[in-house]
């Protein structure tokens, strides 16, 4: 029996499956609505900005601590709290919007609340497979996980869209923004179900009984020893965390302002990401198709990923058209897609499970809680240069990147991970 049909009878893998697309797919919803919303509030990037710093900056602090609080009461204990609050949350900031009184600082808050969510959620969601699927379906697992996740990347914007559309997304006025508050409706319906379904998952008799103990802040300063001590470890992070500060922080603002000014506003934005997500689940289904085959290897592979994802973002300042900005997305959900699931699998396999959830929370810190902080930054770069100056100086900033990584650090060395191989080898 291969891992796939192994895993099509895994009732595990199953409601882990269905309650991740069911949830991830009402993101969607929110990750565009909420700086949407935003803009419609303030009419101005710099406060975009800052509002993407505010609700990153807790979220980067307690990510660390929250992979060790999953390490010691369990992913799916964790995961569990999180849906519940997550679902009040978004309940509601639901209401605000519908009842038209939705202003600012309310508002603030509510994302400020959703960040600490995620700041446990993320890697408690991260490190939830390998607690629950036997470690030789694991890569079967992620790679089948993350393609259904990206379908929902595709077809969330798509479906977000159609639903500010009809129902309005606040561009006239807030009296008009039904749309957005049925956006937050519906992720808070996703995450209830979620819960639901996560509560049938019953984990590995394995991974039970191998918590950690230890109190949280010496869990902490264990993960990250680890992470140093590792040249390919410290030398991947370190890079992608730098990345990320800089060039996540550029598209978190640049997307939404090139959607307000130059296109057809939020419907535009939702087709732009779907673009993005369609790339994704392309290059998910092409990296299954070719299996392990590298450019030399995965760390040559990765970094030429990137110098190509720094060229693609040079013309994105130019789009004048929906159909332009999508095209350039596309590309690059491609080739991101073609690699993100050989990095995730990477990690997982390089690290005792006992500190997986820390390890994921440093990976999950520096790929996605760094991005925020830069994003006041980017919000005041963009209220003083044009958008062709913003993606033109992220997408240089990838290349140069790329370059000196390759030059002078070990990840061009960086090889696929075998099942029980150390995070130096």
């Amino acid at each position: 029996m291969n891992n796939t049909s192994a895993l099509r009878r895994d009732p595990n893998f199953t409601w882990l499956m269905s309650g991740g697309v069911i949830s991830a797919l009402g993101d969607q919803f929110t990750l565009i609505a909420l700086p949407w919303l935003v803009l419609q509030l303030t009419g101005d990037p710099l406060a975009l900005g800052m509002m993407v710093a505010i609700m990153g900056v807790p979220r980067a602090v307690l990510i660390l601590f929250g992979g060790a609080v999953v390490d010691r009461y369990s992913p799916k204990s964790v995961l569990m709290l999180t849906k519940h609050v997550n679902t009040a949350l978004l309940a509601i900031l639901a209401a605000l919007v519908l009842s038209g009184s939705a202003t600012l600082l309310p508002v603030a808050l509510l994302a400020v609340g959703l960040s600490l969510a995620s700041a446990f959620s993320i890697p408690a969601g991260t490190s939830m497979l390998p607690h629950a699927v036997a470690p030789q379906h694991l890569a079967a697992a992620n790679g089948a996980m993350m393609a259904m996740r990206q379908l929902t990347m595709l077809a969330g914007p798509l479906l977000a869209g159609l639903l500010f559309a009809l129902g309005g997304d606040g561009s006239a006025g807030m009296q008009d923004a039904r749309g957005l508050g049925l956006a937050f409706a519906v992720d808070c319906a996703t995450y209830a179900i979620s819960a639901w379904t996560l509560s049938r998952v019953k984990p590995l008799m394995a991974a039970r009984s191998d918590k950690v103990q230890e109190p949280v802040l010496r869990a902490v300063g264990a993960g990250l020893a680890t992470v140093w001590r590792s040249p390919n470890l410290r030398a991947a992070f370190l890079y992608w965390g730098l990345c990320a500060c800089v060039v996540g922080s550029v598209m978190q603002v640049a997307l939404p302002l090139l959607a307000s000014e130059r296109l057809h506003g939020a419907s535009a934005l939702a087709l732009l990401m779907g673009a993005h997500g369609a790339g994704s689940l392309a290059g998910m289904a092409a990296s299954g198709m070719l299996g392990k085959r590298r450019v030399v290897n995965l760390g040559i592979t990765l970094l030429l990923v990137d110098g190509l994802v720094g060229l693609l973002l040079l013309p994105m300042g130019l789009v004048t058209q929906g159909w332009q900005g999508m095209l350039l997305l596309l590309a690059i959900g491609v080739l991101g897609g073609f690699v993100q699931v050989a990095v995730f699998t990477w990690i997982q396999q390089c690290v005792p499970q006992a500190m997986l959830g820390r390890m994921m929370g440093i990976f999950m810190f520096v790929f996605m809680g760094l991005a925020p902080l830069g994003a006041a930054g980017a919000g005041w770069l963009a209220s003083l240069v044009s958008l062709g100056v913003l993606f033109a100086g992220a997408g240089l900033f990838l290349l140069v990147a790329a370059l000196l990584a390759w030059l002078f650090t070990p990840m061009s060395t960086l090889v696929d991970a075998q099942v029980g191989a150390s995070p130096g080898d």
